[in-house]
């Protein structure tokens, strides 16, 4: 089985659509046999499931993710594991066993939202906002 997550300096990246990197991990056995970081080359929120489809992932781990993304990795095969934050290699290896706490009702319904006073997107950054849960 092969999973991917967003990534970003080790953990989770809390927004899918603004992901530029995954870390794919092949799962054998519950165990992960391979791992690899790759970039979407510029790819976004549409072009995302297309784009992990054509690398054969069958399951995703993210933060946030919004309901039109959702659809999209459905129709392409890849079952999602949503409003997960932390360590990457940790959430992957909770998923080759079995034991992964996520929410099967995420969605993210932000677009802005405040920090200390301060209104901004936080798609630039991924901040994990808890609105995008």
């Amino acid at each position: 089985m092969k999973i991917a997550a967003t990534y970003e300096n080790g953990q989770i990246f809390q927004h899918f659509g603004h992901s530029e990197q995954f870390k794919l991990y092949t799962i054998e056995d519950g165990s992960i046999v391979h791992s690899e970081v790759v970039g979407t080359n510029g790819s976004g929120h549409g072009a995302l499931a297309g784009f992990l489809k054509d690398l054969g992932v069958q399951a995703l781990i993210c933060g946030g993710i919004g309901s039109g993304a959702i659809t999209a990795l459905k129709g392409a095969g890849i079952q999602v594991f949503g409003g997960v934050s932390g360590n990457a290699d940790a959430a992957a290896e909770q998923l080759a066993k079995g034991q992964l706490a996520f929410n099967p009702n995420v969605k993210c319904d932000h677009h802005e939202h405040h920090h200390d006073g301060a209104q901004h997107d936080c798609g630039a950054h991924g901040c994990g906002h808890s609105s995008c849960s």
